[in-house]
């Protein structure tokens, strides 16, 4: 099993209470146990008895409101979705959202990433893995935070199929960079974009509202994407 550079002392975020309104907490309350992984339940969050099935799936590490999530979840339905966010009221939405959508090839888990790839989640089993807009922790002195880093990104590489896809997008340019000098470094991961940079802003993404924020704001939007030799 590959070793992360988060050790449990350290926490790639910050559980922010914010403000959750009765209509998510509702839904955390009622359709949790429809969408809802407990982990205590599943020791491998890709065996078929989590879906129903078997069939391709990504993962999205960090799902915020879960927009993104639900729009890729509608539009593929041949495919299955896992989601990993610890921010209560983003899981709620995402909850809401999959209920109005009537979505099946969904289910949301609400834990620390880190822990979940390590754990939960077999090698070689999953298609995709997305990252988009991870706190950048632009601090110098909270940059060992941040999620993507060197042997997290080998632990994600282990856990995709061969030719399984990473896929990865920051609004922070000196994130962005270390993003791909990191990626770039891992001998199972092969930059998708000629030249070995970043690609183009993928048509298939949804603009969330971290996106749009960073747009607002005159921020640039890098996106990476990396296949597992």
């Amino acid at each position: 099993m590959a070793d992360t550079e988060h050790p449990r002392s350290i926490r790639s975020f910050v559980i922010r209470t914010g403000r959750i309104t009765a209509a998510q907490e509702r839904a955390l309350e009622d359709l949790w146990p429809k969408y809802g992984v407990e982990l205590s339940m599943h020791a491998d969050m890709t065996s078929p008895g989590v879906f129903g099935r078997k069939a391709p799936i990504t993962l999205e590490i960090g799902f915020g409101n879960g927009e993104n999530l639900a729009h890729m979840a509608a539009e593929h339905p041949e495919r299955d979705y896992l989601g990993i966010e610890v921010h209560r009221p983003g899981v709620g939405r995402l909850l809401l959202a999959l209920e109005e959508l009537r979505l099946t090839n969904v289910r949301a888990v609400c834990h620390d990433a880190v822990e979940v790839l390590a754990q939960h989640i077999a090698p070689g089993s999953l298609d995709e893995v997305l990252i988009l807009f991870p706190d950048p922790w632009p601090k110098k002195r909270h940059h060992k935070r941040r999620l993507v880093q060197g042997p997290f990104l080998e632990l994600v590489a282990e856990r995709l199929t061969a030719g399984g896809t990473l896929r990865m997008a920051t609004d922070w340019q000196p994130y962005a960079e270390e993003m791909l000098a990191v990626a770039n470094a891992n001998p199972r991961l092969r930059n998708l974009a000629p030249g070995g940079g970043y690609i183009p802003r993928p048509d298939e993404r949804l603009a969330t509202r971290f996106e749009k924020r960073g747009t607002r704001l005159g921020h640039g939007v890098w996106d990476l994407a990396f296949a597992r030799t």
